[in-house]
């Protein structure tokens, strides 16, 4: 299918793709399939303010109705499960089968989100006062933006929007700049759902497409009450205390530096499907990749020797073709970090494994997956590099290796491969992994959505999808009701008049 027949199905107009200012390259083959406009800075007091509309309406909606948007979105999602799946192919550089596993993850959070929906669940609370009741509830908090990265183009939104929607807030999208076109395609879909809907208040979901500027407007506004960013470490670090600063909430999906740690027990053919899914699947590119393995001194030969010939073996290329396991780097920028990476491993110590240019479509950025044997965990393997590169060190003991496993500012995903159960759950204890996610005989990479998704550290502590992920997204009321004759006073305290 061509570039213009993937944007054909999904609805796009020449007026939607030409003329803008925003030029749109996929990393398939470098071609540029778009111009599109963008939002002037200017625009986003008005889309702000119309959130704030919205939010005012939506907020009134019962949310077991609220729940059935997200319901109608799903069943949209699952029509165009295909035609999105290929746009996220087009334009993130994903091969088919993850392109139609992210649109399958949006589909899954509607699905547990309309559940959610009539789970609201508050408290009721054992008041110290005679005739008096106190309970704990739960509100919207307000319009929320959502600031996503290109490597997971559709799916963070829908963590965040499904779960707002149904708390009853408005959603503001900035998608980034390198993908705005799967933005502008989801928004296509709400649109299906909110006319199927019937009577949602305008400007319920909105999509404003830019660089900095535009998320630093919605990072600043004080009528967004929650702000979700999704990226680099360093761009937490900006986001949080700026939000912090005007007392609004965020909720922060940073970097990743993630361990496995491959016990001497382990079965090794099922590490090693793990490691290269983890270390390799989107050309390494996910904030959940395996970047470092760090391997019992007993099994280290034996494994290294699997992994460089499963390595060997990978398929490199266009993410078109069903054979193809490896696809594209999003961009040349993220090829020349890869490189510079691997220049410094060597300078530290490293022996590289692969990591050479591949033959893909020409105009793309194609490279061989790279393993690299350190002799301990310098300075560029605490550094997470966007690319498919696995550092490998060894450890003697299980003390050493849960050490070395945390000895890095990031706390994504963490995980073991052993059959030992006390060093299983030596690792899963408030001694072992501090990881916000930590897994025992899987890789760390591809979360389901039933389970809280972040991490600690920089990571930034934020937490999506889960049992009370929806939490983040409203504001906790204490109440007490007192139906005596009387006033009695908390504590026992006295204050006659």
């Amino acid at each position: 299918m061509s570039h213009a027949d993937v944007l054909k199905n999904l609805g796009f107009t020449d007026a939607e793709l030409t003329g803008g200012t925003l030029a749109v390259r996929s990393p398939i083959d470098g071609a540029e399939v778009a111009q599109v406009r963008e939002t002037t800075v200017d625009e986003m007091t008005a889309v702000i303010a119309n959130a704030q509309a919205a939010f005012r309406a939506w907020r009134t909606v019962p949310a077991p109705r609220r729940g059935e948007l997200v319901r109608l979105l799903g069943e949209e999602l699952r029509a165009s499960k295909e035609d999105l799946a290929a746009l996220v192919t087009l334009e993130a550089g994903k091969i088919v089968s993850e392109g139609l596993g992210e649109v399958q993850e949006m589909i899954d959070i509607c699905d547990f989100a309309v559940g959610i929906s009539r789970q609201l669940y508050g408290l009721t609370i054992a008041s110290e006062r005679p005739g008096h009741t106190m309970t704990e509830t739960w509100h919207p908090m307000g319009p929320c933006g959502v600031i996503s990265a290109f490597n997971f183009p559709v799916a963070v939104w829908s963590w965040n929007a499904a779960l707002a929607l149904v708390c009853g807030n408005p959603v503001i999208w900035k998608p980034s700049e390198k993908t705005p076109l799967t933005a502008l395609a989801c928004q296509k879909i709400m649109e299906r759902a909110l006319v199927r809907f019937g009577d949602a208040p305008a400007h319920l979901s909105q999509v404003v497409i830019g660089g900095a500027e535009i998320g630093d407007a919605l990072v600043q506004s004080k009528d967004v009450p929650v702000l979700s960013a999704t990226g680099s470490t360093r761009m937490g670090s900006i986001v949080g205390p700026r939000v912090a600063a005007r007392w609004g909430r965020s909720i922060l999906e940073l970097g990743g530096n993630n361990a496995m740690i491959v016990a001497p027990s382990a079965d090794l053919e099922m590490a090693v499907r793990a490691i290269v899914f983890s270390a390799v699947g989107t050309a390494g590119q996910r904030c959940t990749s395996l970047r470092r393995l760090i391997v019992h001194n007993s099994v280290r030969d034996d494994l290294v020797g699997r992994l460089k010939k499963a390595y060997a073996s990978l398929p490199v290329g266009d993410p078109r073709d069903a054979a193809t396991l490896i696809g594209p780097l999003v961009d040349q920028a993220s090829g020349e970090a890869m490189q510079s990476a691997l220049a410094q491993a060597k300078e530290q110590g490293g022996a590289v494994f692969g990591g050479a240019p591949a033959e893909g479509p020409k105009g793309g950025v194609y490279v061989q997956p790279a393993l690299v044997e350190m002799p301990g965990q310098s300075a560029i393997v605490k550094h997470e590099t966007f690319a498919p590169i696995l550092y490998v060190m060894s450890y003697d003991t299980l003390d050493e290796a849960i050490a070395m496993q945390n000895d890095v500012p990031q706390g994504l995903s963490s995980c073991i491969f052993t059959l030992d159960l006390r060093e299983a759950n030596q690792f899963l204890s408030a001694a072992g992994s501090d990881c916000g996610i930590a897994n025992v005989n899987i890789g760390p990479s591809g979360a389901e959505i039933g389970g809280a998704f972040g991490g600690e550290k920089e990571t930034g502590g934020g937490r999506e999808s889960g049992a009370d992920a929806w939490k983040g997204y409203m504001r906790r009321q204490t109440s007490t009701v007192n139906f005596s004759a009387e006033l009695p006073l908390a504590q026992g305290v006295k204050f006659d008049i």
